[in-house]
C-alpha cells in the first residue's frame, strides 16, 4: 500500500509543470531527432559540428538563461508561454537565420534573395561578408550589453552585493543617468580612437544599443509600474507591461547572439547546420530559463545574478575590442563559466555561515 502511494506520488511529480523531466523533454526530444536526422542524411561529421555548436550555445549563453530568469519571475503564465513558444521561433528563425542575412543585405547593399543565394550556394563569400558586419554587431552588441552590466551596478536600490569593494562604489555615486551617460562616453571614446578605421559605423550602430536599451527598458518599467498602482505592487507583469518585458527578453537574446553567430563559421560554414546547432543550443536556454523559475534558482543562489552581469560586463568589453581585434569568443565563454562558478560557490558559502549563525542564535 505504501509503495503504490508513493508510485502515485512519484508519478504525479514527474507529471507536474516544475518536473525537470518535463521542463527539459521537448529540448530533449527535438535535439535527438534532430541530430539523428543530421547523421542519417548528412553524416557523421555534420552530427558532431552540429553537437559542438549546440554544447557551445548553451555553455556560453548561461548568463543569458540567468537573466532572462530573473525577466521571466515577474511576468505572467501567459508571457511565460509566449517566450517558451514565439519567442524560441523568434530566436532560432530570426536571430540565427533570418537577421543574418538581412544583415549581409543591409551592409553590402544586396538583395535578400541575392544574400540567400549566397548563404546556400556560396557559403564562404556569405561568411566573408557576415564579418564585414562584425564593427556595426560588436557596436551594437557591445553597448546593449554594457547599459544592461552599468544599469545594475549602478542600481541603488540593490541590496545585495556580493563585491563589495567594487559593487558599495558604484551604488553609492549612482543616479539615474550616470550609467547611460558612462556608456555615451565609452562609445565617444571608442568612435574617435585612431585605430578604428570605422569611427561612424561604430557611433551609429552603438547609439542604436543605447537608445534600444534605454527606450525598451523604460518602457518596461513605465507599464509594470503603473500596473503596481491599479493591480498591486505583487502582481506579475501583464498586458503591454508584459509585452515591454517579452520584447527586452528577444532583443537580450539578439545581442547575446550576433557575435555567436558570426564565431560558428569557425566551427563550419553551412548556414543550415549552424542555425540547427544554435539553434538547439537556444531552445535548450529557453528551458534552462523556465527551470530557474519553476526552482527560484536565484533566490537560493544570492550571487548567481551578481555573476551574471559580471559576465555579461566582460562580453560587452570582449565585442566593443572586437572592433579593433580579432577576439576568440571561447575568452568571453570560459571567463564567464568561472564567474559564475565562483558566484554559486560564494553563495553556497554565504548561506551555510547564515544557517551557522541561526543556529548559534537559537
Amino acid at each position: 500500500m505504501r509503495f503504490a502511494r508513493h508510485n502515485r506520488y512519484t508519478s504525479a511529480y514527474i507529471m507536474s509543470k516544475t518536473h525537470p523531466l518535463r521542463i527539459f523533454f521537448i529540448s530533449g526530444l527535438i535535439t535527438v531527432l534532430s541530430l539523428a536526422a543530421i547523421a542519417g542524411f548528412v553524416g557523421p561529421q555534420a552530427f558532431f559540428i552540429a553537437l559542438v555548436l549546440i554544447l557551445v550555445e548553451i555553455t556560453f549563453s548561461f548568463e543569458n538563461a540567468i537573466i532572462n530568469a530573473k525577466v521571466l519571475s515577474t511576468v505572467s503564465e501567459f508571457w511565460r508561454k509566449i517566450f517558451i513558444t514565439i519567442g524560441i521561433l523568434i530566436a532560432v528563425v530570426g536571430m540565427r537565420l533570418v537577421f543574418p542575412i538581412a544583415i549581409v543585405a543591409i551592409t553590402a547593399g544586396l538583395s535578400m534573395g541575392s544574400v540567400v543565394d549566397l548563404a546556400l550556394n556560396h557559403p564562404n563569400r556569405y561568411a566573408t561578408e557576415l564579418n564585414e558586419a562584425h564593427i556595426s554587431i560588436a557596436a551594437f552588441g557591445g553597448m546593449f550589453l554594457l547599459m544592461l552590466c552599468l544599469s545594475f551596478f549602478f542600481d541603488p536600490k540593490r541590496k545585495i552585493r556580493w563585491i563589495n569593494i567594487i559593487e558599495k562604489p558604484l551604488q553609492d555615486m549612482s543616479k539615474w543617468w550616470l550609467y547611460t551617460t558612462v556608456s555615451l562616453g565609452v562609445l565617444i571614446v571608442l568612435s574617435v580612437l585612431p585605430a578604428n578605421h570605422e569611427p561612424s559605423q561604430t557611433f551609429i550602430a552603438g547609439l542604436v544599443g543605447i537608445v534600444t536599451y534605454v527606450v525598451i527598458h523604460g518602457l518596461a518599467e513605465l507599464f509594470a509600474k503603473t500596473q503596481k498602482q491599479n493591480v498591486g505592487g505583487k502582481a506579475l507583469k501583464t498586458g503591454m507591461a508584459g509585452f515591454m518585458a517579452f520584447l527586452y527578453l528577444e532583443v537580450l537574446d539578439a545581442s547575446f547572439s550576433f557575435d555567436g553567430v558570426i564565431g560558428a563559421f569557425a566551427v563550419t560554414n553551412e548556414v543550415l547546420l549552424i542555425a540547427i546547432g544554435l539553434g538547439i543550443g537556444a531552445l535548450w536556454v529557453r528551458s534552462l530559463t523556465i527551470f530557474m523559475v519553476e526552482h527560484k534558482v536565484l533566490h537560493a543562489y544570492r550571487y548567481l545574478e551578481h555573476g551574471a552581469h559580471y559576465t555579461i560586463g566582460v562580453l560587452a568589453c570582449v565585442l566593443l575590442a572586437g572592433i579593433f581585434f580579432n577576439i576568440p569568443e571561447a575568452i568571453a565563454g570560459v571567463a564567464g563559466l568561472i564567474i559564475i562558478t565562483t558566484s554559486v560557490i560564494s553563495s553556497i558559502r554565504a548561506s551555510r555561515i547564515d544557517a551557522a549563525n541561526t543556529k548559534a542564535q537559537a
